[in-house]
């Protein structure tokens, strides 16, 4: 099966969201040539970014979430994936470079004044020593985990890690230490303090509510590095949201200029919902405000989760039930960003989440549904044409869960050496086989 046997499938749910969007994201899309999953997607990563730690939905007592994604634009070499995430993040990239202009000047002003003899301070009226200034900003990029943890510290509100190619980003996880940074984004996906401990405590850095949202392209060969080691089975890649359009070649330029009206209304949408307040505590750590559910959306919700459960008990690919799983989490993140963004086109209050912004959460929950079983059967079906005759061979002869002394027994019976079968089995863990535990390991089904 090609993978565009496989792209057939919904698309994405423009329609849950208010007039205006829907006007920027198609126009955007005719204009520049970009793919309308793309472009709205990006968009309503951008407005999740916005909101940040500002507010949280209450789904359960004791279960709040907030509007942390991670998302990932896939598509093949050449079809427009980088332009429409700049157009959606263009605001906030705007924000910084306005905030990185007064903090060059801010901090010029502080080495002047540091400079000077405590003497010389007193002279001018100054009878502390300066504060450092703090670069205020949404968006980071080529960065370490360290300095990311630094930069979040600076703006507790939320920041956002924007990387042209997400193949970088899981490349780079192993960098200093083995596992850690894959840890580490496993942690923040559901929001954990951030605490990073240095023998000088005067660089020791603590976040109590982290808010690191991320957004990055992919390419269809490239999805199988999302799930090798142990990132298919500690739900690392159940947590990505995969935005795959139904068409995917590469369009035409139109003779229809983007009028600039289009940047401007999309513009002060992103500027409004950055100038909601966040509140801070005593610490300085953020206070979301909690939006609850009414009555009418949270049945709904709750006859929703229902048959979210009987999905996962009726599938038998435990890849796909993990991802299931994590839809449980996103829709209440939907619901949230959803209800906020029909607030700023003043179409909707902010006092509770509804069930309009729920019904286009459910919209969004399965359409990323439908967009990740299709990247599991692309990443397999790509493993399976990657192997040779042999080693398909041994592949089919093994049974479902097998020691990797069994295994090895069945190499051999194919003319398969012990060190080329380790191997094997090694580079498919992930892709092809899920380790249960030590010499043991499952064939995973498609």
């Amino acid at each position: 099966m090609s993978c565009g046997d496989v792209l057939a499938g919904s698309q994405f749910p423009l329609h849950i969201f208010p007039a205006k969007f829907q006007e920027i994201a198609r126009t955007t899309s005719h204009c520049l040539g970009y793919p309308l999953d793309f472009v709205a997607s990006s968009m309503l990563f951008a407005a999740s970014v916005a909101i940040g730690n500002t507010y949280s939905i209450k789904v359960t007592q004791g279960w709040t979430e907030r509007a942390t994604l991670y998302m990932a634009l896939v598509g093949k070499a050449g079809v427009n994936k980088s332009h429409p995430m700049s157009f959606a993040m263009q605001p906030l990239l705007s924000h910084d470079a306005a905030e990185h202009h007064k903090f060059k000047m801010q901090y010029a002003q502080y080495q002047q004044l540091a400079s000077l003899t405590p003497k010389e301070r007193k002279e001018q009226g100054i009878n502390e020593m300066p504060q450092a200034p703090s670069l205020h900003k949404f968006v980071v990029s080529d960065i370490t985990q360290e300095g990311l943890a630094y930069m979040h510290e600076q703006n507790k509100r939320g920041i956002c890690l924007y990387v042209d190619e997400l193949k970088t980003w899981v490349n780079n996880f192993n960098r200093y230490s083995k596992g850690s940074e894959e840890q580490f984004w496993l942690s923040n996906f559901s929001g954990k303090p951030i605490i990073v401990d240095r023998r000088n405590n005067e660089h020791s850095i603590s976040v109590r509510k982290s808010f690191i949202s991320v957004i990055g392209s992919i390419q269809f060969h490239q999805l199988c590095d999302l799930a090798k080691g142990d990132k298919s089975d500690n739900g690392f890649i159940d947590r990505i949201l995969f935005v795959v359009p139904r068409k995917m070649q590469k369009q035409y330029w139109s003779t229809d200029e983007l009028p600039s009206s289009i940047d401007v209304v999309w513009n002060d949408t992103i500027k409004r919902l950055t100038e909601i307040d966040c509140a801070m505590d005593e610490n300085g750590d953020p206070v979301p405000v909690e939006l609850s559910y009414d009555s009418e959306a949270r049945a709904k919700l709750y006859q929703w989760q229902r048959g979210n459960v009987d999905l996962c008990n009726s599938e038998f690919n435990e890849r796909l039930i993990g991802i299931y799983s994590k839809l449980e989490i996103y829709i209440s993140r939907f619901s949230l960003v959803l209800q906020l963004i029909h607030w700023v086109f003043g179409e909707q209050a902010k006092e509770c989440v509804g069930l309009g912004s729920l019904d286009g959460a459910i919209e969004l929950t399965e359409y990323f549904r439908q967009t990740a079983q299709r990247v599991q059967t692309i990443i397999s079906n790509y493993i399976i044409e990657q192997l040779n005759e042999t080693q398909k061979a041994v592949l089919s002869a093994l049974p479902e869960t097998f020691s990797t002394a069994e295994g090895l027994a069945i190499a051999l019976q194919h003319s398969t050496p012990e060190r080329t079968f380790k191997e094997f089995l090694r580079n498919g863990t992930g892709t092809l086989f899920r380790k249960e535990k030590h010499g043991v390991y499952t064939k995973i089904n498609d």
